[in-house]
């Protein structure tokens, strides 16, 4: 993980529309969450969390950007299935969870791969100012508002 008080590093991908977007375009407190893979169990419980706060979020000014390897087709199918108003990156190749220690080895059912880890940041004018390794889906969105207020 990247420790509170360093630069975010900053990144473009595609969004959900395909569209590029740059963390620097955001102004205030970013949530930026990883999650290893766009509709399965976890991750849907994790953005529909997201989603069903959506107004507290909004409230607070602060956006939400999910990232994950999957290619736009795949983030657009999650986005529209679980109407979905985050903001959600591809990240193919894995080069920008990678720069947030996000992204590496892991094991599933005896079969190793490289994968995203689901760990979150919260930015803030470019510096990272609260960390989450390795969350529970469930209620991750309620934690950080908690912790945001």
């Amino acid at each position: 993980m990247l420790d509170t008080g360093a630069d975010a590093p900053d990144f473009e991908l595609q969004n959900q529309h395909g569209e590029s977007v740059a963390l620097s375009s955001f102004d205030g407190r970013v949530v930026v969450y990883f999650y290893p893979r766009a509709d399965t169990p976890g991750c849907t419980t994790e953005a529909c969390g997201f989603r069903d706060r959506w107004d507290e979020f909004d409230e607070a000014g602060v956006d939400v950007i999910g990232i994950s390897d999957d290619p736009v087709t795949d983030l657009e199918a999650f986005a529209e299935e679980y109407d979905l108003p985050i903001t959600l990156l591809s990240d193919e190749d894995g080069a920008v969870a990678s720069a947030y220690d996000s992204y590496g080895e892991k094991s599933m059912f005896g079969n190793t791969f490289d994968g995203v880890f689901r760990n979150t940041y919260v930015v803030e004018d470019g510096e990272i100012v609260a960390t989450y390794e390795g969350v529970d889906p469930e209620g991750h969105a309620g934690e950080i508002l908690s912790d945001l207020r």
